[in-house]
């Protein structure tokens, strides 16, 4: 009879475990991210806050999730905004985004990061530092970024080869930084698709 119970037990908690949580705002909530310890999975939280979603980085700092796909695992959450006439991202005093390397969450590979008010040290860098980068467009035509223009900058496309936790920035190296999911330079700068896209692995 204890056995019965055991075992009913934990199928009651597996099945809690697998329910989808609540709407944020008027944002789904798919499996397996969890607003809550009674749905979704704990290792895939987010957080619903002021009606909207948001994801909280290994430094603290809260992103707005903008769109999730649960069909290929992936959510994109938005750039940090740069600080009206700087050069500065907001989240530069963490030294930008990074994740926890113990949680299932990770930065994809169409991810086109731009980085601004760059040192000289960066050119050591494996980056596109060049006239042509696809940062100079940003600077140039952005509104956002009319604080960085005249500044080095560079932008590189993330891929497999990089760390897939962090997207790095700090004084003595580039002070700001946005990224571009699945870029189109022939489009104009204003459309293009903003955002860090991040890619969990399902559980097992």
């Amino acid at each position: 009879m204890e056995l019965v119970i055991f075992l009913l037990l934990v199928s009651v908690a597996q099945v809690s475990s697998l329910t989808p949580c609540p709407k944020c705002g008027s944002m789904e909530v798919p499996y397996p991210l969890s607003t809550d310890d009674s749905c979704g999975d704990p290792r895939y939280k987010v957080y619903c806050k002021n009606g909207g979603l948001e994801f909280l980085s290994a430094g603290g700092t809260y992103y707005e999730v903008l769109s999730i796909d649960p069909s290929a695992d992936k959510l994109i959450i938005s750039p940090p905004m740069i600080q009206n006439n700087t050069c500065y991202s907001s989240d530069l005093s963490v030294g930008g985004l990074s994740l926890d390397e113990n949680l299932p969450f990770n930065i994809s590979t169409h991810n086109t990061v731009i980085l601004l008010n760059c040192s000289n040290n960066i050119l050591l860098s494996p980056l596109n530092c060049s006239s042509n980068s696809f940062c100079r467009t940003y600077e140039d035509n952005a509104v956002e970024a009319r604080g960085c223009r005249n500044t080095l900058c560079c932008h590189y496309l993330k891929d497999s080869a990089m760390t897939s936790h962090r997207i790095r920035i700090r004084v003595g190296g580039c002070t700001a930084y946005t990224s571009v999911v699945n870029i189109e330079p022939s489009n104009p700068v204003g459309s293009w698709n903003y955002g860090i896209e991040l890619q969990w692995v399902r559980p097992s």
